[in-house]
């Protein structure tokens, strides 16, 4: 019985898809996406943002979660020197454009600095060939909330002008703090500035 259980699992296993992010040199997926810039609505296109410099496009598992919150303080601190350097910044999670609305405009997180985009049904996610976990019974956010959403692997993506990724980094692949990926990616737009 227990070999059977055994086999039935490393089918199971070897039916499973292996994801790997997007890497450097590919083309960036377009895409569109409702969001919130500072509480208010905003709709944000990838081609059009790139039509006026490089984007990063950061995916994050859940608004009002340790590592998230960090990650968009830190992108929130840095906003100016990405502007300056002639880049955009826009995060992407599954979290409700509702839950959203209130996180983009939280002074202590994304502080109204740059926009951020619900991708509540993980398509574009998955065009980006990301890792969804599946919604987690009770698990709530800091401020006790229940999440009820899948959580997209922190993965961050720098796209250049001409749609190509420039740089993928990955916290689970890299071992990459949230820190890591603002530094890292406002490192190369500024490099790009040169």
């Amino acid at each position: 019985m227990k070999k059977l259980i055994l086999a039935g699992l490393v089918a199971a296993c070897a039916a499973t898809p292996a994801f790997a992010a997007l890497k450097a040199g590919d083309t960036a997926p377009d895409f569109s996406a409702k969001g919130s810039l500072g509480g208010k609505d905003f709709n944000f296109n990838l081609k059009s943002a790139l039509s006026k410099g490089p984007v990063v496009v950061y995916f994050y598992p859940s608004a009002y979660t340790g590592g998230c919150d960090a990650e968009a303080h830190a992108f929130a601190e840095d906003a100016d020197k990405f502007a300056a350097a002639g880049a955009q910044i826009i995060g992407v999670s599954a979290d409700s454009l509702d839950r959203l609305k209130v996180f983009s405009a939280d002074p202590d997180f994304c502080a109204g600095k740059f926009p951020i985009a619900s991708d509540a049904d993980t398509k574009i996610a998955a065009t980006y060939n990301l890792n969804v976990t599946p919604p987690r019974a009770g698990a709530k956010d800091v401020k006790g909330n229940e999440i009820g959403h899948g959580f997209i692997e922190r993965v961050t993506f720098v796209v250049g002008r001409d749609g190509k990724i420039l740089a993928t980094m990955s916290s689970a692949a890299d071992k990459l703090s949230p820190q890591d990926h603002v530094d890292k990616s406002l490192a190369m737009v500024q490099s790009l500035k040169k």
